[in-house]
């Protein structure tokens, strides 16, 4: 796409294809510049250096669409851009385009945590763009014959902010020097705001391009896409590039990684509650442990929302049915990409394997992915082995016969490319001579290559992770290696550098399924007719068969004995065949026999389901170092902890037991140990005082282990001296029955984190814990505390503090001294004020006083001295006035202050607001938010005993008129003397609540809204009210007065798009026809006793979910056979017999279920 210009000398301009809705989304770095300055030199350069870095960037003269408007596209690319690069020439002030689009770029970084600008001065001081010389200063006297006042102001305005952000100066040093730095930078902020991508990518813009023309067609529809290719051909990569480009057009989206994995491993609920999770972004989900309840969740959650679904390796069919089975489970415009090495599983024609199909009766498109033709793949492979794009000459010949051999598999030439960096052309020769042993067509043995590559402790950490370690936490098989005497650490680097091993954020392992198969393969060929000789018998069965038939040899060093025999019992007699065995995980079961002398290897038990009794002898397990135990059988007087707890060599002890230990077990001989973490024992009344032993002890949490308070039972403090476990970094005691905490705590002089959330007993801190210089995170969440240690303003490092559902009434003035806290969290505590030394936390960016409902009076005037303050709560309070410093927080954007009825009035907020909550009695006060022009968010609500004292009149509220950037609206006031709004302006409005007691109010309503919800309508709503909502999705009419709600032939063909009609005691209601809303798929009424007549339901053929409760008067349901895809009917259970006899569809079982409110009849399917 190419940008032109108003003049030769003119800024860049731009045109984008209004009729694609992804346009917006092409381009993450827009370039601003003068052109006769810097195009033909400096930005040039820049301009290929960040192309061929794989980064879509727009600059002028490339990437013209012709027949549009110049400017209003422009500003819609300058708007979805991720980063705004402008080079500050000598000219660039003397161009009106370049200041128009510096100050958009402003405006839009503004409003945007996701946008950065980054400056580069060229040839110009940032004296100069700040206007302290003639330079710029000179240029912006020409523009005021041509410009008005307030233009030059946001001129001098956004180039003064601008030059203050820092950037590259260029003078006296190398264009390359600096444009490396630069794509270096832009890489960086880039990968934080998507989905991890591979440093190297070669040869994917072309795949991204076709399967987004393929994603483009058919735009309103749900699209199932299947990228098809072998393990290793870059399914996952290309999925995640796609991901990263598409995911803001969605409402929600989710990425499913290794889904075949995680079938095999029985844990598919597991993935529905991460959809579930990460498109509705924490909401109320519920906990379910059934996948059928995972599959009506989805599909009553995601019905209307327009999602973007990533399902990586899929393999069976029953796995898509469970997570994306209908493309009515999601909202139009939803998009579902599966990534699968094999699409056999699939009910399709073999002479349709190359393009679409039908299954599970809508349309999958396949993308079908091939190798690398050979440029890329040499070019991938020079990327890995020397760190640029061609290899040396001298290495051009062999570079070339080793791309040949890896037929042009991403995943072969990242591994083999990465393992030949840095070495000699001998080394490179002999690994070619490998590789011509290996037919090209067998991944596996290309793969390892690498592996034979590996020293023998590497070979046996990378078969273990292959094995077992996959998405663990790194630290625990760490210690476990450490103990079989391996380094670890260097090992773990080494994987990582040839490409056999990734560690992810959260610390855990990772590894391609191409190199787990790869290591399992590995393992199987030791002896693939009998599997007692192999190293590792990670599945359950074979593991099983194994012991049972007792064919252990010593050759076994890890067992994995789970899901499959609880009930087992183990003899010792099986376990004398498994001398060298360092690893076993069991589930259930129990050892039997004489242990004497068996198991003096193992380093690591990981048991499940624990038997309450031992039925063994001699057990000792002096070599253990990882310990996991889980299960309800698991006490202080459990017969194992003699035989568990009795090596030196402990590391880690995990216990999770319900309801459990009253007391923990004796420690005193696990003096290393280094991580302890107990969950669930809520009998636990005693820690052990051998706890204080462990010197060496790191993290040490107990999680919810609070018994209730008995008769006669006494509360017990911490009965050890924390100040000797001097190594600790983390203590965490949630839920415990603390009464206090020892004073000694001060002497953990390396703590860093500390939790106490809900010891509900704990009151106070120790004046000591101002000693730990190092901590970084307090939360004290539902602990009983009224009062903090003034020594709290000694904790230098802090930054976070969370108060949260704390008796606190004042905080300490020596809070001041926390100067890098940058997180403070007060909801729902009894804290009265707000202190004034709350302005001097400098670093503050966040601070939450919600639900405090003592707090009263005045926010203090310091509060303004937050620069960095993005977040503040202040719902349900009692403040009556906020200070007019307010607008100097200039990077505040969330505001929450909605049910604050004793404020009087609002002082002038900062522009930088995109989410506002306020109160409606404030409208009474001559409010006009208008200057607010960055709000995405506005919600003004309440009818509180205090409206009634400021009704006078008419509030105004056209102001509202003017917010453009608005995406959500509620307006709720509750009054029957609503004023007329015209929100047809609000282009970008997608949901909206509002009081809407004559419809003729709503003078008009933008054609973006997909939700609307209307309350207390007492009029008939005309034709014209919906007349431009053609997207609209979801409409609800709430206490409505309408004797008669109808959607006739005019109206269905105006909500072509609706999906879900909500009627919410609505009382008078006694009549809803709805025959012309063709594609309803929800129709819900929920307190509606008038209603007695509901006309059209039969013709409603897309129908899915239909709802009546207390609606008392309904006598008679149509014939709803032709309802095909009905799943769910709720009627109310009093109605007459008749209801009964209903002719329902064919597919219906007619299975009832009754309450005592209502009689649900669910379809065989909606499970």
């Amino acid at each position: 796409m190419k940008r032109k210009r108003d003049s030769p000398d003119a800024a860049t301009m731009s045109t984008v294809d209004d009729g694609n809705s992804s346009s917006g989304a092409e381009f993450e770095v827009f370039l601003s510049f003068r052109g006769p300055d810097t195009r033909l030199n400096f930005t040039d350069c820049l301009y290929h250096s960040l192309d061929k870095a794989g980064i879509r960037v727009f600059r002028d003269d490339e990437n013209i669409r012709k027949g549009k408007k110049i400017e209003g596209e422009l500003l819609r690319v300058i708007e979805s851009s991720k980063i705004y690069l402008p080079v500050f020439s000598r000219n660039y002030a003397s161009s009106k385009w370049c200041l128009h689009e510096l100050t958009h770029i402003l405006k839009c970084s503004s409003k945007a945590n996701d946008k950065v600008i980054l400056p580069i001065f060229y040839d110009v001081n940032p004296d100069d763009v700040k206007l302290k010389t003639r330079l710029y200063s000179n240029a912006l006297k020409k523009h005021e014959k041509k410009f008005s006042c307030n233009q030059i102001r946001q001129w001098k305005e956004a180039l003064t902010k601008v030059s203050k952000i820092k950037g590259w100066g260029m003078k006296d040093k190398g264009h390359g020097e600096i444009i490396n730095t630069i794509v270096d930078e832009v890489l960086t902020k880039l990968m934080k705001r998507m989905r991890n991508l591979p440093n190297h990518l070669v040869g994917i813009h072309d795949h991204v391009e076709a399967i987004m023309d393929m994603l483009n067609k058919g735009s309103h529809d749900v699209h199932y896409l299947v990228i098809h290719g072998m393990g290793g051909i870059g399914k996952t990569t290309l999925a995640s590039a796609i991901f990263n480009q598409m995911s803001s057009q969605f409402q929600g989206c989710s990425f499913l990684s290794d889904i075949r994995e995680f079938a095999q491993q029985g844990r598919i609920v597991d993935l529905q509650k991460q959809l579930l999770a990460e498109i509705l972004q924490g909401g109320s989900l519920g906990i379910h442990n059934s996948i059928d309840v995972g599959i009506n969740t989805i599909r009553e959650r995601f019905r209307d929302k327009k999602v973007l679904l990533i399902l990586d390796d899929v393999d069976k069919r029953d796995q898509l049915s469970k997570l994306a089975g209908k493309s009515d489970w999601f909202g139009p415009g939803s998009r579902i990409i599966i990534t699968t090495r094999d699409i056999n599983f699939l009910p399709i024609k073999e002479k349709d394997k190359e393009s679409s199909f039908q299954a599970h009766s809508q349309e999958f498109q396949i993308y079908k992915m091939t190798e690398m033709d050979f440029f890329h793949a040499l070019r991938l492979f020079s990327k890995h082995a020397f760190g640029m794009d061609l290899p040396p000459h001298d290495f051009v010949d062999i570079s070339r016969q080793i791309t040949t051999k890896t037929s042009g598999l991403p995943l072969a030439l990242e591994i083999i490319g990465s393992s030949l960096y840095g070495e000699s052309k001998k080394f490179w020769k002999g690994t070619l001579q490998k590789l011509e042993l290996v037919p090209n067509q067998v991944v596996l043995n290309k793969l390892k290559i690498s592996y034979d590559m590996l020293e023998p402790h590497q070979i046996e950490i990378f078969l273990d992770i292959a094995c077992f370690f996959i998405r663990k936490d790194r630290l625990h098989p760490c210690y476990m290696w450490k103990a079989s005497n391996y380094f670890p650490k260097r090992e773990l680097l080494v994987l990582s550098r040839m490409s056999l091993l990734r560690i992810t954020k959260d610390d855990t392992l990772w590894m391609h399924n191409q190199l787990r198969d790869l290591g399992r393969e590995i393992v199987r060929r030791e002896d693939v007719n009998f599997p007692r000789n192999r190293s590792r018998l990670w599945e359950p069965k074979i593991a099983f068969d194994v012991v049972r038939m007792k064919e252990g040899t010593d050759k076994v060093v890890a067992l994995r004995l789970t899901r499959l025999y609880k009930e087992h019992s183990f003899t010792s007699e099986e376990f004398s065949k498994l001398p060298n065995l360092r690893y076993l995980e069991l589930e259930g079961g129990n050892l039997v026999g004489d242990f004497k002398n068996l198991l003096s290897k193992l380093t690591w038990l990981s048991w499940s389901n624990c038997p309450s009794e031992l039925n063994v002898m001699n057990l000792c397990l002096e070599k253990l170092v990882v310990l996991k135990l889980s299960g309800i059988n698991i006490t202080e007087d459990w017969a194992g902890w003699r035989s568990c707890l009795m090596s030196k060599d402990l590391k880690v002890i995990e216990i999770n037991s319900y309801p459990g230990l009253k007391r923990t077990p004796d420690f005193s001989k696990c003096l290393n140990l280094k991580r302890l973490v107990i969950k669930q024992s809520t009998n636990l009344l005693v820690i052990d005082g051998s706890l204080s032993k462990l010197e060496h002890l790191k993290h040490f949490e107990i999680i919810f282990c609070e018994s209730p308070k008995r008769d006669g039972c006494e509360l017990y403090p911490v009965p050890f001296v924390l100040g000797s476990l001097k190594s600790m970094s983390k203590l965490g005691m949630r839920g415990m029955h603390l009464q206090e905490l020892h004073h000694s705590i001060g002497q953990m002089t390396r703590l860093e984190y500390l939790s106490l959330d809900y010891c509900s007993f704990l009151k106070t801190l120790p004046n000591s814990i101002g000693d730990l210089k190092m901590l970084r995170w307090i939360s004290l969440i539902g602990t009983s505390i009224k009062k903090l240690p003034r020594t709290m303003g000694k904790l230098v490092s802090l930054l976070e503090l969370d108060l949260s559902m704390t008796k606190i009434k004042k905080l300490p003035t020596s809070i001041r001294n926390l100067k890098r806290l940058e997180i403070l969290s007060l909801n729902n505590c009894a804290i009265r004020e707000l202190p004034k030394a709350i302005g001097m936390l400098e670093n503050l960016t966040a601070l939450y006083a919600s639900f405090c409902e003592n707090m009263e009076g005045e926010i203090p005037t310091e509060i303004g001295g937050l620069s960095f303050l993005t977040k503040l709560g202040l719902t349900k309070s009692k403040i009556r006035r906020l200070p007019a410093t307010m607008n100097k927080l200039s990077h505040l954007q969330q505001l929450l202050l909605d049910q604050c009825d004793e404020l009087k009035q609002l002082p002038e907020l900062p522009v930088s607001l995109k989410e506002l909550k306020i109160s409606s009695h404030l409208l009474w006060t001559a409010l006009d938010l208008s200057y607010l022009t960055n709000l995405v968010d506005l919600h003004i609500r309440g009818d509180t005993p205090r409206l009634s004292e400021f009704r006078q009149g008419v509030p105004k509220i056209e102001w509202i008129e003017g917010l453009s950037y608005l995406e959500r609206l509620t307006l709720v006031i509750g009054d029957d003397t609503f004023p007329s709004i015209n929100l047809a302006t609000l282009s970008r409005l997608q949901i909206l609540e509002i009081t809407c007691v004559d419809s003729r109010s709503l003078v008009g309503l933008p054609s973006s809204l997909i939700e609307l919800t209307l309350r207390d309508v007492k009029s008939p709503m005309g034709r014209s009210l919906f007349s431009n909502l053609t997207n609209l999705s979801h409409l609800c009419l709430l206490n409505c007065q309408l004797r008669e709600v109808e959607f006739d032939d005019v109206l269905g063909q105006q909500l072509k798009k609706l999906r879900s009609l909500y009627l919410r005691d609505t009382a008078m209601l006694e009549r809803l026809l709805v025959s012309r809303l063709e594609g309803l798929r929800v129709l819900s009424m929920n307190g509606c006793p008038g209603l007695m007549e509901t006309r059209g339901l039969e013709k409603l053929e897309s129908l899915d979910s239909l709802v009546f409760l207390g609606c008392g008067s309904l006598k008679e349901l149509p014939d709803l056979s032709k309802l095909k895809k009905l799943w769910q009917l709720v009627v109310p259970n009093h109605l007459p017999e008749k209801l009964f006899y209903l002719r329902l569809p064919d597919t219906w079982e007619g299975q009832n279920s009754y309450s005592r409110k209502r009689i649900v009849i669910s379809s065989p399917y909606s499970r």
